[in-house]
C-alpha cells in the first residue's frame, strides 16, 4: 500500500490487468466537531474529456446514489474505517466518461461558519472491489486546509486505454457553488 501526495498518480489497470472494479473510500476525523461531521457530503462526478459533468444525472451523492449506467454507486453503508464509499465497475463505465472525480463539501457550511480546515484528517483510499485489498491511499489532505468549504479529493481517469488514479486535494472557499461551476453542474 502506497501513500500518495497531491498531484501524484498511479496506473491502476496497467499494474493490475485483472482489475475490473474499485471501491473509493473517504475517511475523515473532525474530532469533537459534530456539526462539521453531520454536514459533510461526499459526491462523485462523472466527467467527459473536458472535465465537465456529462449531465446533472452524473452527479452521485446521498440523494442520487447512482448514475444512468449504474456503474458508479455511492454505497448506503460504508464498510471498515471509511465514512463514505463509492463503488466503480471499471469494465462497464461508458466510453464517454473520461474522469470520475470524488469531491467533498459542507452542506450549509457557510451558514454554520464551519470549514474543512477544522478537519484533523481526510484521506481517500482505493480498494480492489474483488477482495477489498487497499491499493493506494492519499496523504492526509486536511493538513493544507483552512477556510475551504469544498474540495476535489481525487479522480479515476482513462489514459491510453487504462485507468489511473490521481490525488487532487484542491480546496474551494466557494463551497459546492465553486465545484458546480468548475465541473458544469446545475444546482
Amino acid at each position: 500500500m502506497a501513500i500518495m501526495k497531491r498531484g501524484s498518480n498511479v496506473a491502476l489497470t496497467r499494474e493490475i490487468p485483472s482489475l475490473t472494479g474499485l471501491v473509493l473510500g473517504v475517511r475523515w476525523d473532525a474530532g469533537p466537531e459534530t456539526a462539521l461531521t453531520d454536514n459533510l457530503v461526499v459526491a462523485t462526478i462523472l466527467c467527459d474529456e473536458h472535465s465537465k459533468a456529462l449531465s446533472d444525472e452524473h452527479f452521485v451523492f446521498f440523494n442520487q446514489l447512482t448514475e444512468p449506467s449504474m456503474t458508479v454507486t455511492q454505497l448506503e453503508q460504508a464498510m471498515g474505517p471509511d465514512a463514505e464509499q463509492i463503488e466503480i465497475q471499471l469494465d462497464a463505465v461508458p466510453p464517454e466518461v473520461s474522469r470520475i472525480v470524488v469531491v467533498m463539501y459542507l452542506n450549509e457550511g457557510m451558514g454554520l461558519r464551519r470549514s474543512l480546515g477544522r478537519l484533523r484528517e481526510c484521506v481517500l483510499r482505493v480498494l480492489n472491489l474483488a477482495d477489498n485489498a487497499e491499493l493506494v491511499r492519499s496523504e492526509n489532505l486536511a493538513n493544507s486546509l483552512d477556510g475551504e468549504t469544498a474540495m476535489s479529493l481525487g479522480e479515476v481517469y482513462r489514459h491510453h486505454g487504462d485507468w489511473k488514479f490521481k490525488v487532487i486535494g484542491e480546496g474551494y472557499s466557494t463551497g459546492i457553488a465553486g465545484l458546480a461551476k468548475d465541473y458544469g453542474i446545475t444546482l
